[in-house]
């Protein structure tokens, strides 16, 4: 397992998966080990996937200041990686709430940015976010699902803030847009998976504090936004889009917030033709 060490002295882990031109993964959560990204639905047979375990997830060390868990503070972290794999410009891929630490290292570093690929991704370091109106919004569209009925209340006490354990175990379907075996099996590992005090201190206060700023950024960015997912919402993937000149924007039909599980071709061809077309502009 390869290690590096970050700039404060905590030791960091990174699984590689797959063969080709890396592409530097940041999972979610937040604050999730990188195993949940698996090999993003075939990518791995396209590109070297380098998946970072954050710092206190996975194989990954914990930290001696737990304040170093806000996001702002992890930048660090993903430019010793780039450092460390010996790379002067990185393709980086990010998922869920890691949408915000991918943002605030480009503007930090857009020189050592050949590419950004947003699943499913947030984007509060620009200062665009989504609402329990968008939540509810979703939630709408799955009303002929089989599991709805019964992960419905669930789902609406997790946003109004009186969800016990159990209405979180039940309104998981939402987050997926085929309640299936896989998706099943991929949810059975998240509570195991994820770091919560980090994740508690993920978006702090000043994290954002100032808003990422990327008029510096010139690489392509790929937006991938699933159809029913709640965050974001399409619509909040396309705001985040208009802030970013050198974006495209994809809706993946039927998709939730884990893309590749859904329809893996669909996801694993969108992302390859966007590095494609990345890497032939960067010669």
């Amino acid at each position: 397992m390869p290690t590096f060490t970050a700039p404060d002295g905590t030791v960091l882990a990174h699984h590689t998966v797959g063969e080709g031109e890396p592409l530097l993964c940041l999972p979610g959560g937040a604050m999730r080990a990188s195993a949940y990204l698996g090999d993003l639905g075939g990518l791995a047979s396209h590109r070297r996937l380098v998946l970072l375990d954050s710092r206190g997830t996975g194989d990954s060390s914990f930290p001696a200041d737990p304040a170093t868990y806000r996001v702002d503070r992890q930048v660090a972290d993903v430019e010793a990686l780039r450092a460390h794999l010996g790379l002067e410009r990185v393709d980086l891929l990010a998922h869920s709430a890691a949408g915000d630490l991918a943002l605030l290292y480009a503007a930090a570093y857009p020189q050592r940015v050949n590419s950004l690929t947003l699943v499913t991704a947030r984007a509060r370091a620009l200062g665009v976010d989504f609402t329990v109106g968008h939540r509810h919004e979703a939630a709408d569209l799955r009303k002929s699902e089989p599991w709805y009925e019964g992960a419905r209340e669930g789902f609406d006490r997790i946003w109004d803030g009186t969800a016990a354990d159990a209405d979180f175990d039940a309104a998981v379907p939402f987050f997926y847009g085929r309640w299936d075996a896989a998706a099943q099996a991929h949810a059975a590992h998240e509570v195991e998976q994820t770091n919560e005090e980090a994740a508690d201190a993920y978006a702090a206060a000043g994290a954002f504090d100032p808003l990422a700023d990327l008029s510096s950024l010139t690489a392509p960015v790929l937006l991938i936004a699933g159809e029913v997912d709640s965050g974001p919402r399409p619509q909040v993937a396309a705001a985040i889009a208009e802030l970013l000149p050198t974006s495209e924007l994809t809706v993946q039909p039927g998709a939730g917030h884990f893309p590749w599980l859904d329809d893996p071709a669909f996801f694993t061809r969108t992302v390859t033709e966007f590095l494609d077309r990345a890497a032939a502009a960067s010669l």
